[in-house]
C-alpha cells in the first residue's frame, strides 16, 4: 500500500477507497490522446483491471499528444492497444490489462459487457458512432460512463449515470456530423490534458465509492480563449428519450441504426453508409468549407464531393454515403472517414 500512500492520505479516498479502486474493472474505448492519458492515470492509481479497445496503430502525428507511445512504436506501426499495454505494464505490473485490437461494434460491445462486469466505461474514442453505442449499452446494462472529447483548444466532459442524469442522446438528439476533427483543425496537448483531468477525477470518485461528489454538470472549456463553462443539464433529461426514457428501445444497438461498411466487389474501395438518422441534415457545403480552410483540395458538383488524403480518395454523397478508394481494409477506411468527416 506504500505505493499508493499519497493517494490514501487524501481523505475522500483513504485506505478503504483505495481498496475499492483496486477491485474495480474499467472499460476504456480508444487509445489515442484521451485514452493514453486516462489509461496511465488509472493504472498509476491502482485500478484492478483495465480493458483497452482500439482499432488503430501508432503514427508519427500521434506522438505530440498521445503520451504512452514512443518513436519506435510509430516506426513499427504498432497497434495502439498493444503498445499501450506494454508501456502500462512497465508502470504498474500489478494491474490486469486486457488490450484488444478491434473495431467497436454494438454486437461486440454487448457481448463483452455480458461477459465482464464493468464498473465504469470511459469514452476516449474519436467518433459519435461508438459514443452512441456506449450510451445505449450504459443505459441497458446500468453502467456509468464518462463522455469526453477535444479538438483544437476546446474540450468537453460529462458523467452519465443511467436512470439519473440525461444521457448523451438527450443532449444531442441527433448525432452531429461534418464537425471539426483533430485532423482538420489540429489540437494542442493542454486541451487533452484538461479533459483527461476531468475524466480521471470523476472516475476516481466513482471507483472509490464517492458518488455524491461526482459532478452532474456538463463541463466545457477553451484553453486558448480562457473560457470555462459548467452547465446544469438536469432539465434536459427527456422522459421520451429512446435511449434512457420510460420506454427505452436502445436504438443505436439495432442493426438499422448502425453505420454499414462494405468492400465493393471488384474494386479497391470501401463504402461507408451511416445510419439514416446520422445522414439527415448532412451538409456537403459545410464539410467542403471546413476541408478547404485546412488546405485540402476538394472537387464537387451538386451531387457529391471528393478529396485526396493520405494516398486515398474519399467521395461523399448527399445521402450520407462515402466511398473510400485505394483500400479494401474496412478499419482503415473507417479511420479515414472519422478523421476527415467528423
Amino acid at each position: 500500500m506504500d505505493r499508493y500512500s499519497r493517494q490514501t492520505l487524501f481523505a475522500p479516498i483513504g485506505v478503504e477507497g483505495q481498496k475499492r479502486i483496486g477491485e474495480k474493472n474499467v472499460l476504456l474505448i480508444g487509445a489515442g490522446a484521451l485514452g493514453t492519458g486516462n489509461a496511465e492515470a488509472l493504472v498509476r492509481a491502482g485500478v484492478g483491471k483495465l480493458t483497452i479497445i482500439d482499432r488503430d496503430y501508432v503514427e508519427w502525428s500521434n506522438l505530440q499528444r498521445q503520451q504512452l507511445y514512443s518513436e519506435k512504436d510509430a516506426q513499427e506501426k504498432m497497434p495502439k492497444a498493444v503498445a499501450a499495454k506494454a508501456r502500462l505494464k512497465l508502470i504498474n505490473s500489478g494491474v490486469e490489462i486486457d488490450a484488444q485490437v478491434a473495431d467497436v461494434t454494438a454486437d461486440a460491445l454487448e457481448s463483452l459487457v455480458r461477459k465482464e462486469k464493468f464498473d465504469l466505461m470511459l469514452d476516449a474514442t474519436d467518433n459519435f458512432d461508438i459514443r452512441m453505442i456506449m450510451n445505449d449499452i450504459s443505459q441497458k446494462h446500468g453502467i456509468p460512463w464518462i463522455y469526453g472529447a477535444c479538438v483544437g483548444s476546446y474540450g468537453i466532459s460529462f458523467t452519465i449515470f443511467p436512470g439519473e442524469t440525461p444521457c448523451l442522446q438527450c443532449l444531442l438528439k441527433t448525432v452531429p456530423l461534418g464537425g471539426a476533427t483533430c485532423d482538420t483543425v489540429g489540437i494542442i496537448a493542454p486541451a487533452v490534458g484538461m479533459v483527461v483531468a476531468h475524466q480521471v477525477a470523476e472516475a476516481l470518485k466513482i471507483l472509490s465509492g464517492n458518488l455524491m461528489d461526482c459532478n452532474r454538470k456538463l463541463v466545457s472549456f477553451d484553453m486558448w480563449k480562457n473560457q470555462y463553462v459548467s452547465l446544469n443539464v438536469e432539465k434536459l433529461k427527456d422522459p421520451g428519450c429512446s435511449s434512457c426514457g420510460e420506454n427505452q428501445t436502445h436504438p443505436h444497438l439495432s442493426f438499422e441504426n448502425q453505420t454499414k461498411t462494405a468492400v465493393l466487389c471488384g474494386r479497391d474501395s470501401v463504402q461507408i453508409r451511416p445510419a439514416e438518422s446520422m445522414a439527415e441534415g448532412r451538409s456537403l457545403i459545410a464539410i467542403k468549407n471546413l476541408l478547404t480552410s485546412q488546405g485540402i483540395g476538394v472537387e464537387s458538383n451538386p451531387y457529391l464531393m471528393s478529396f485526396q488524403v493520405e494516398g486515398h480518395r474519399l467521395v461523399a454523397f448527399q445521402d450520407g454515403r462515402v466511398l473510400v478508394h485505394g483500400t479494401k481494409d474496412i478499419a482503415r477506411a473507417k479511420t479515414l472517414y472519422h478523421r476527415y468527416l467528423g
